[in-house]
């Protein structure tokens, strides 16, 4: 039986593909540092709160952690050692940052606006998001 190649490397080193997903991995480190502040977070009450916290902080060092993978990954030329989870962990970062967008146009919470920054970037960032969620779930025969 031969093994899968993830053909997400390609989109990530070859198609610049690891731009949104740096700036998505950013994006959902931002938006954990400053959950507190979220009006969902608030709207629900606090009985969550301190569990989304604590959550929150245990996952920032995994998205530093992914970050300096990929960053590292652009330097080498070796074959780049995704796993699923790690697949699954930008999946998470860019319907983060997706969501986030859609958050910010549908709602105008402050909140969002200031999180996501320059709307008209984040506008076109959804359609390099599809491709991405696309692209990186993607594996040869």
């Amino acid at each position: 039986m031969t093994e899968k190649i993830w053909l997400g490397e390609i989109y990530l080193k070859n198609e610049g593909g690891y731009e949104i997903i740096v700036k998505s991995l950013n994006h959902y480190k931002n938006r954990l540092k400053t959950l507190d502040n979220s009006p969902e977070l608030k709207n629900s009450g606090a009985m969550f709160a301190s569990i989304l916290n604590q959550q929150a902080m245990k996952t920032i060092p995994k998205i530093d952690e992914m970050i300096k993978k990929i960053l590292n990954c652009l330097k080498d030329i070796q074959d780049v050692n995704f796993v699923d989870e790690d697949i699954s962990f930008l999946e998470k970062a860019l319907t983060c940052y997706e969501s986030d967008i859609h958050k910010a146009e549908d709602t105008g919470y402050e909140y969002f606006l200031n999180l996501v920054g320059n709307m008209l970037q984040a506008r076109k960032d959804l359609g390099i998001i599809k491709i991405a969620l696309s692209k990186i779930n993607q594996f040869s025969e």
